[in-house]
């Protein structure tokens, strides 16, 4: 059950995303707006928009900022109207990408997704030819955090699995059902999640073992990342630790 972490190893590469703040701000208000307007605004009642808020607030956004994100979803303010899409894809080496997105014009995404595997060597692909081998979980990150404790915390709650990060932290799956209770008993054992949220995780790796190739698949997931309707991208490489950025963890 308890290990060491692989699946976010792209991002701590690349120094976990590294988005503008301007922008990051934006891609959090998309999924404030959007969490506000499926499920209500009142986050005690809405676990989405609970943990959409709860990131924000580590991330500095400013109050006013996130009240008038909610405000947009509920329909106190004019806002833009978003549209959830997923794409799948396949990076250089055979890798998968699952790619979460908000849009508020599906076309010009569409085509600017093309664009950007195009590019980098990869291509996308028809729906469901890579989400059977990821599976959609609830996933907590603790920056700094023992292992067994974590293990011993949320166990009951439902947790499925704990991995230990380079950083002396810990990451917690649990089934979606689970999700609630698991967020629950981290804060009962006084745990706080720096990020949490539901998303799709492999259920086994690709090896990369080439530089050229470890390269160009980190490249296409900034790209991706960096990309204004991109809320998330998971991939399914293992790539080999020598092979990573010098500085990326």
């Amino acid at each position: 059950m308890a290990g060491h972490s692989h699946w976010s190893q792209i991002k701590r590469a690349k120094g976990a995303a590294d988005v503008k703040r301007g922008q990051l701000f934006s891609k959090l208000s998309r999924e404030i707006t959007v969490a506000a307007k499926l499920g209500g605004g009142d986050p005690g009642f809405n676990p989405r928009l609970r943990q959409a808020i709860t990131t924000a607030k580590a991330e500095s956004m400013p109050a006013e900022n996130i009240e008038r994100a909610v405000k947009k979803g509920t329909g106190e303010l004019e806002g833009q109207s978003y549209e959830e899409l997923l794409y799948e894809g396949y990076a250089p080496g055979g890798v998968a990408l699952i790619i979460e997105i908000l849009s508020d014009n599906k076309n010009r995404t569409a085509q600017e997704m093309r664009a950007l595997f195009t590019r980098a060597g990869g291509s996308l692909a028809a729906t469901g030819a890579v989400a059977w081998m990821f599976k959609r979980r609830g996933w907590f990150h603790l920056e700094q955090a023992a292992e067994d404790a974590v293990l011993e915390a949320t166990l009951d709650a439902g947790a499925d699995d704990v991995l230990t990060t380079p950083e002396g932290g810990a990451e917690v799956f649990c089934p979606v059902d689970r999700y609630d209770a698991v967020e629950k008993a981290l804060k009962s054992a006084g745990f706080t999640a720096r990020s949490a949220k539901l998303g799709y995780f492999p259920d086994n790796s690709v090896p990369v073992t080439d530089a050229e190739t470890a390269q160009k698949v980190i490249a296409l997931v900034e790209k991706l990342e960096e990309h204004d309707d991109v809320q998330a991208v998971y991939a399914n490489a293992s790539i080999e630790p020598a092979l990573l950025p010098q500085g990326g963890g």
